[in-house]
């Protein structure tokens, strides 16, 4: 490792700067706070990121501004925190006065059993320090990642309502808690000039016995390092790998982390193209695309949650290459392409010839993924997408479809079919698309067009649903896809 790293990690909590350097790279962010903090406000429940009873809020210097973002302390690994602002639920008391969005709780009534409790608060707070009275749908998206029910919803709403009202009640001192939003200067450029001072021109190299963290600043770094060491996991939002040390007890003994170097936090736009960086998060990516393509706005909200998205990045999801991934199939039907880099050397690659079968994926030794680029909207293009599960919200995918379309003098002059959950990978129906490509659309053609489905994918039956359902399925939403283009719908 060259000499310009540093080897110790460094964050603020309530106001204090923690360094930390001898502890195991893989330590959760949870189990750091409740076994060494002794902090047990924060509460441990699924230990992979869904029940959200161990929800904490980073704050960070991102894109010039302060940005709050409530997270999962269950599966973020300890090294994430590096120049960050960590705030628990222990955080929020200051001087025996409960913070506006804890007297809210209390005062509807809306405070459960209690263990849930804390990471009710913690995603309120987070929304509360983002902006300044949400509606109440918006109130629910922030809450989406918190399961609990204990008290019913009605109450946990209207507390998130509330809690704007009891700022100005409070003392001078917590002004920094209860500013209402990230652009309420008061109490902000204290923080700021934390974070600032946190800042370092060095990358972080962490070694514990045999396991190692590394996170480069610059793309040199990351594509050299990767040549050096082609068996590094690659982290980027830690939904997926904290799992595999929570649930699956591996032991990841070498990880390099993409999130610290900086082109790989942008969002670029060309004329032609959409560019999101791979340590770009979901959230972040999903708004980008939906003010593109306003009909992904159904899939963005029903994705994971709202601490899921806030770490997970886009280019994470499709570099898993999970079969029933919900970002693969409407990126895919766009014409998406993965901007690949080997140490100096850049390819682009159409996203669906990425998954060569189940988790196998064409990325050469010591090669990771920069960015993907979609397309822009064309003008004669329909674009449409559908998730197809148990739950409408916090559920894995059944089938998920997408379509994009462009006709001529009523004939089809383009298509693109591509679903999730059908097969081993995200795949484009190539038969299906052969079968109406260059033909009057109509309903007829369509269904003489459908039967081509089963040539396209012989889907498994699972828990999440059987054969037949899925072939039903596709069939019906390709069906649903025809009667929206012509208005039926």
């Amino acid at each position: 490792m060259q000499a310009a790293t540093r080897n110790k990690l460094s964050f603020m909590l309530d106001g204090k700067r923690i360094d930390l350097n001898t502890f195991k790279p893989t330590t959760t962010v949870l189990s750091f706070l409740r076994e060494h903090l002794h902090r047990t406000g924060t509460k441990e429940g699924c230990a992979e990121g869904d029940c959200g009873a161990c929800t904490v809020v980073i704050a960070d210097l991102h894109r010039g501004g302060l940005r709050y973002r409530a997270i999962n302390a269950c599966i973020q690994f300890l090294p994430i925190l590096d120049g960050t602002c960590l705030y628990t639920v222990e955080s929020l008391k200051r001087q025996q006065t409960l913070h506006p969005v804890q007297q809210a709780l209390l005062d509807c009534h809306a405070s459960q059993c209690g263990f849930c409790t804390p990471g009710f608060v913690m995603s309120l707070f987070a929304l509360y320090k983002t902006q300044a009275q949400p509606s109440r749908e918006r109130i629910a998206s922030a809450l989406s990642g918190n399961l609990c029910r204990c008290t019913g919803y009605r109450p946990i709403l209207e507390a998130g309502q509330r809690m704007y009202h009891y700022a100005e009640s409070l003392p001078a001192t917590q002004r920094d808690l209860v500013s209402a939003s990230a652009g309420d200067s008061t109490g902000q450029a204290e923080l700021i000039a934390q974070l600032q001072a946190l800042a370092s021109t060095s990358s972080l190299y962490l070694q514990h016995e045999d396991a190692s963290f590394f996170a480069p600043q610059t793309l040199n770094e990351l594509a050299d390092y990767l040549i050096a060491e082609p068996d590094a996991r690659k982290l980027a939002g830690g939904t997926d790998l904290g799992l595999w040390v929570t649930k699956q007890h591996r032991d990841l003994n070498k990880l390099v982390y993409l999130g610290a170097v900086a082109e790989l936090t942008l969002i670029k736009k060309t004329s032609e193209a959409l560019e999101i960086g791979a340590a770009v998060s979901l959230e972040e990516a999903y708004q980008a695309l939906t003010a593109e393509y306003p009909e992904l706005d159904d899939l963005y909200e029903r994705f994971a949650s709202l601490p899921i998205r806030n770490a997970g990045t886009l280019v994470g999801n499709l570099a898993n290459g999970s079969p029933i991934g919900d970002s693969m199939p409407a990126l895919i039907a766009l014409g998406a392409k993965l901007v690949l880099q080997q140490g100096q050397h850049i390819r682009h690659l159409a996203l669906e010839a990425f998954y060569l079968g189940y988790q196998q994926q064409d990325l050469r030794e010591g090669e990771f993924i920069r960015a993907v680029l979609i397309p822009l909207p064309k003008p004669a293009q329909i674009f449409r997408t559908w998730k197809i599960a148990k739950r409408f919200g916090q559920d894995i995918s059944a089938v998920c479809a997408a379509f994009a379309l462009e006709r001529e003098a009523g004939q089809v002059t383009a298509i693109r079919i591509a679903f999730g959950g059908m097969a081993a990978i995200p795949k484009r129906a190539t038969y299906t698309e052969q079968a109406l490509l260059g033909q009057v659309w109509n309903a007829d053609c369509l269904e003489q067009a459908i039967p081509a489905l089963r040539q396209d994918f012989q889907p498994l039956t699972d828990l999440r649903a059987s054969a037949d359902y899925r072939t039903l399925v596709a069939a019906n939403l390709l069906r649903k896809f025809f009667m929206q283009v012509e208005g039926q719908l």
